[in-house]
């Protein structure tokens, strides 16, 4: 029993948390458009920056800055809060911005909604890049629209106005940005809700990179119509909206865009997918490198496959005493002398890259770790190759030709001695008497 008293209790605690923590307003910035005609008969646009608040409550409530435009958000079947749960304000970036329907007029299909509406849009985004959240809120009027052209006359909005709103749509991300290999499978993420149940929707995927413009996916809930791959169309129903690339190419870099159209809404997300790849490090020396004296070796460190191209090759060497000392040990030292061959573009339109030395040791340097360091962007820390050298010393020639006469000798005492060997056997034999 009190264990099931202390369950209660937490779980009472828990909520009291979240009810605290919940969000019930936001500074933002209303990005307000001036439309007008300048001495040459052209149209031109400005655009004012107003401060302004997204404020969650209800119908009457005192805005939370009474110096501020108030966007206050009324209750309905979507919550904005539910899409930035746990996240503090300041880690927010908020914009509101009038929508144009282009003179399209469609009575919004909700209870209580009336004949005409202004329309405005808010977007989210974490300052992290995490999500971006935008949705359309919908504020009552008692005038049509004046046309297609309805930005010329959009009507002015004090600096203090409450303008009372209701969510209505939304559609979120939680990939704005997304970096991915070769040959991998990559989602990417779109999600929508709307106020009301059987609305006739649109739902598209573009890809666009280098002003070429391609649609990889479209379905239309009236017709049921679809067109592409990509999407899990039982999926649609519950909002996702996600698109899946089976398998990521060179060609797959890009911008992808979400699209969801409810007359006479149009929202749409951009995703970006930057291709990484992380290069392949080797060296043409194995962990231990054994040179004589004097002589001379061509050390290569090579980054293979790697993209995009920037990527930064360095050599280190550091002194024996200092290889195996953890605390207070000198920084490896780099090296100077180093060459860098020309990159290299591959097939599959990655990249290689070597940097090379050349290298002619004396005794002193035995022992030495040579370190080729490669970083990239693709990688967290850079990729480390080492090699320890060991260093001998030259063989005499003197030595050598006394070892050489040695052996010839011995070879010419064989030659001699094996004849009179055999002769002499062959005596033996013949004097044995049987």
């Amino acid at each position: 029993m009190v264990l099931i008293l202390k369950i209660l209790i937490y779980f009472y605690l828990c909520a009291g948390v979240q009810c605290v923590h919940q969000m019930s307003w936001l500074p933002c910035q209303f990005t307000d458009e001036r439309v007008f005609q300048n001495n040459d008969g052209h149209t031109e646009t400005e655009l004012l920056h107003r401060e302004a608040m997204l404020q969650f409550g209800q119908k009457g409530d005192v805005p939370v800055n009474p110096h501020a435009i108030t966007f206050l958000v009324t209750g309905s079947k979507l919550d904005l809060r539910r899409y930035i749960e746990g996240v503090e304000p300041e880690q927010l970036e908020c914009e509101l911005r009038r929508y144009s329907t282009a003179g399209i007029h469609v009575r919004w299909p909700v209870q209580g909604a009336s004949e005409y509406n202004r329309w405005f849009s808010c977007t989210l985004k974490h300052t992290k890049g995490q999500f971006t959240v935008t949705s359309f809120l919908r504020h009552p009027s008692e005038e049509p629209p004046s046309g297609q052209q309805d930005y010329r006359s959009w009507s002015a909005i004090a600096d203090r106005e409450i303008l009372t709103t209701t969510a209505v749509m939304v559609i979120t991300t939680q990939t704005p940005s997304v970096k991915s290999g070769l040959s991998a499978q990559q989602k990417l993420h779109c999600q929508f809700a709307i106020d009301h149940k059987g609305p006739d929707i649109t739902v598209e995927w573009h890809w666009q990179h280098r002003g070429e413009r391609i649609r990889l996916f479209s379905h239309t809930s009236r017709s049921g119509q679809t067109q592409g791959t990509g999407v899990r169309l039982k999926n649609l129903a519950g909002g996702d909206a996600s698109y899946t690339l089976p398998f990521t190419k060179m060609s797959s870099e890009g911008t992808y865009v979400c699209s969801v159209s409810v007359n006479p809404l149009f929202a749409s997300l951009d995703i970006n997918l930057h291709i990484e790849e992380a290069p392949r490090v080797s060296l043409n020396v194995g962990p231990t490198l054994s040179l004589q004296e004097g002589m001379m070796q061509k050390v290569v460190c090579e980054a293979e496959n790697y993209y995009p191209l920037d990527v930064e090759i360095v050599w280190y060497e550091q002194d024996p005493a200092a290889s195996g000392q953890r605390v207070g040990a000198p920084l490896p030292k780099p090296l100077q002398n180093i060459l860098l061959s020309s990159h290299r573009h591959n097939r599959d339109n990655t990249y290689s890259l070597s940097a090379f030395f050349y290298l002619e040791p004396s005794l002193r340097d035995s022992g030495r770790q040579f370190t080729c360091s490669v970083s990239h962007q693709s990688l967290r820390v850079p990729i480390k190759k080492s090699f320890i050298l060991t260093v001998e010393e030259p063989t005499s020639w003197m030595f050598i030709l006394t070892v050489a006469f040695i052996m010839v000798a011995l070879l010419v005492i064989l030659y001699v001695m094996l004849p009179l060997l055999h002769s002499a056997r062959k005596k033996s034999v013949q004097k044995k008497p049987y």
